[in-house]
């Protein structure tokens, strides 16, 4: 077997975010729950929305996009995998997590879809409302894939919010196959409750099968997936079918079960909430950094703490502070 090349290799949605703040008054106009996520389905329907947006702010987004932007701004070596069209957004894409620093060559897909792209509706409170149209990502083909990119990550990455689609559905199961054959391991992002209600019988038979290597998850997303009310209880539910289960709980900290062993730190204090768009992301980031760096469990969770408080604090997804230089304060 060959030394990895990168610590990551991720496959995820290639997206544009369009955020903006809004009034919880308009979130239940629209109809969606709130720090949920829905899918669009049609580029007119995005478009009808986008009309309603107040003043928005364009940041390359997509869940494990932003999490490979915040491996790569931690010192990991990081690639992804994802389709955009040949297009504005697709091109500011492609530049901004080039110039983040990961590896990125995926053919640009011709025509009609656009590149996709969410609309974030961030509300006082600091909770963001996800409104997604695929675009182009949802077309992502298994003969896309660059297998000997896959078989050169130590961890390869998915995220469930990839899982909807048919085709990207597909090429991420010959992806694990990929890893799996060269002897990676594998990471699963359940990324919303909206895509357990859909595939949470794929996901479980996943686990099932030994295919996840470390899941991570917030609290919700855990109760749905185990189908448990009680956090302990789902905690123990899954306890033995993944080697690393990882959790976020909000203010409440994030905990690790590695085997039988079980990690807690609290969240990292931050001045203030203002926007929790791709929390989750950067806390992937930071404790899958932590794990490639060969830090303790503990470590890592704490750094991705660090790395979730740092998001939270501003608007986008994408770090707006040194990240290397944050981690060497904080933990040295």
């Amino acid at each position: 077997m060959t030394s990895p090349t990168y610590d990551v290799v991720a496959i995820g949605n290639a997206i544009v975010d369009i955020l903006a703040q809004a009034e919880d008054s308009f979130i239940e106009e629209i109809g969606v729950a709130k720090g949920s996520m829905q899918l669009m389905f049609s580029p007119e329907e995005a478009d009808a929305l986008y009309a309603k947006m107040g003043p928005g702010r364009e940041v390359s987004g997509g869940s494990a996009s932003n999490t490979v932007a915040g491996l790569a701004a931690l010192g990991s070596k990081a690639a992804f995998i994802g389709q955009v069209a040949d297009d504005q957004l697709g091109a500011v894409f492609a530049h901004d997590l080039r110039a983040a620093g990961v590896h990125f060559d995926t053919e640009v897909r011709p025509g009609q879809p656009t590149t996709a792209r969410c609309l974030i509706f961030v509300t006082p409170d600091g909770q963001r409302t996800m409104n997604t149209f695929l675009g182009a990502s949802q077309f992502l083909p298994a003969s896309a894939l660059d297998e000997t990119l896959i078989a050169s990550g130590a961890i390869l990455y998915l995220e469930g919010y990839l899982w909807d689609p048919e085709e990207p559905r597909a090429a991420m199961r010959k992806a694990i196959e990929i890893a799996r054959a060269n002897g990676r391991k594998v990471a699963f992002t359940l990324s919303d409750v909206f895509c357990i209600s859909r595939h949470g019988d794929d996901f479980r038979k996943l686990i099932d099968d030994g295919m996840i290597d470390i899941l991570f998850a917030n609290e919700n997303e855990l109760l749905a997936l185990c189908q448990h009310e009680e956090f302990e209880a789902a905690v123990q539910h899954i306890h033995g079918k993944v080697p690393v289960l990882v959790v976020t709980r909000s203010e409440h900290g994030a905990m690790a079960l590695v085997g039988d062993e079980r990690v807690e730190v609290p969240a990292e204090p931050i001045a203030k909430l203002v926007d929790t768009t791709g929390a989750g992301d950067s806390f992937a980031a930071g404790f899958l950094h932590g794990q490639a760096q060969g830090r303790s469990v503990k470590d890592s969770l704490r750094l991705g703490a660090l790395c979730a408080a740092e998001i939270i604090q501003h608007y986008g997804a994408r770090a707006e502070v040194d990240l290397k230089a944050l981690a060497a304060e904080k933990l040295g």
